[in-house]
């Protein structure tokens, strides 16, 4: 059975225009719009129980999975190629395999170049959210209007069970206290770019035993602060990804504890539940991957004509829309508050 909770009809005119071709915020848009997203970002200043970045692993999704490691100009010349190809791609992403904000240089260079060249693809970032408050104003430069925080936790006794250390002012720290700070750094992030008006996009992983009866207590602060989606996820701790939980027997999630936690969540917060856990190199439509056809040795030589790609790109939107709106009417509750709190559809 499916029942259709809330679309982006239902949001305010100033967030619907920033979502209703955005395929990771907005649930009917997912249906029309694909995404990419560059791994240029290999390092991270934290580590987290549940992550191991691997490379080299085309049929996993998985967070932080990528194939290949990519300079800002090898990032610049594949987006513009997919750009061309995939027309309905209208989101270029930076998500890793590490944390894309403690790879300052490369990430801003990507964006740098891709906000004079690509002047028609939103630009977007996930973090940690550890360094994000340092860089606020370098992100506010550019074409970025959605930022996704990982926040799994408000609690420093929570945060010491999921993050082992974190790198921070040139030091390693670990335990109770690494857990404070980097608790600080992403509701301070947070505060400051709903200041600026940016769409903030939370994610958590639902952690059975570690914050399971606290993502509520998560959801309702983030919702507080102006987060605009919540994106609850299951862990992934299978033993062969190699992450601590999954080599100590961590469990992840049923998909009905999942589904009990997202519908509680969401009396407090409109909530994602089309969320795909992408890998970090992810290219088309969301719970597809089509990464294997624009690898470098395919697109080493290609010359992308980006000025006329943008004419073809406008007008195959410009086509999609009419459908995209008449999906959206058909989805939006028709009585009441029903759904009022989420962008997606309920899958039972």
């Amino acid at each position: 059975m499916r029942q259709h909770s809330s679309t982006v009809a239902q949001l305010p005119d100033a967030i619907r225009a920033k979502v209703n071709n955005h395929p990771c915020f907005s649930e009917d848009a997912h249906h029309h719009y694909a995404r990419m997203h560059v791994a240029v970002a290999p390092a991270c200043n934290i580590q987290c129980h549940y992550c191991n970045r691997k490379y080299d692993c085309s049929n996993e999704s998985r967070p932080g999975v990528v194939s290949e490691v990519l300079t800002p100009n090898q990032a610049v010349k594949k987006v513009l190629a997919v750009a061309a190809a995939i027309p309905q791609m209208t989101v270029l992403g930076i998500a890793g395999p590490g944390d894309p904000l403690a790879n300052p240089a490369r990430t801003f260079e990507t964006f740098r170049q891709l906000t004079a060249q690509a002047p028609d693809i939103k630009l977007c970032v996930s973090t940690n959210g550890l360094a994000l408050p340092a860089v606020i104003d370098e992100l506010c430069q550019h074409n970025i209007e959605h930022v996704t925080i990982t926040i799994n936790c408000v609690d420093p006794d929570i945060g010491a069970k999921i993050y082992p250390w974190i790198f921070w002012n040139n030091r390693r720290i670990k335990g109770r206290r690494a857990a404070e700070i980097l608790i600080e750094q992403q509701q301070k992030g947070l505060e400051m770019l709903v200041a600026r008006g940016v769409l903030v996009k939370v994610n958590s992983v639902l952690i059975p035993g570690i914050n399971d009866e606290h993502l509520q207590e998560v959801s309702r602060i983030v919702k507080a602060k102006g987060a605009f989606l919540h994106n609850v996820m299951p862990l992934i701790a299978e033993a062969e990804h190699g992450t601590f939980y999954g080599l100590n027997g961590q469990r992840g999630p049923t998909s009905e504890e999942l589904q009990t936690l997202q519908d509680a969540c969401a009396g407090d917060m409109r909530m994602m539940r089309h969320c795909r856990q992408c890998r970090a190199d992810a290219v088309g439509m969301l719970g597809e991957d089509r990464g294997q056809e624009f690898t470098l040795d395919k697109i080493e030589h290609l010359e992308v004509d980006y000025a006329a790609a943008m004419v073809h790109r406008a007008e195959v939107h410009a086509a999609i829309e009419p459908n995209a709106r008449a999906n959206s009417r058909a989805s939006a509750p028709r009585c009441g508050n029903a759904g009022v709190a989420a962008v997606d559809e309920q899958r039972n």
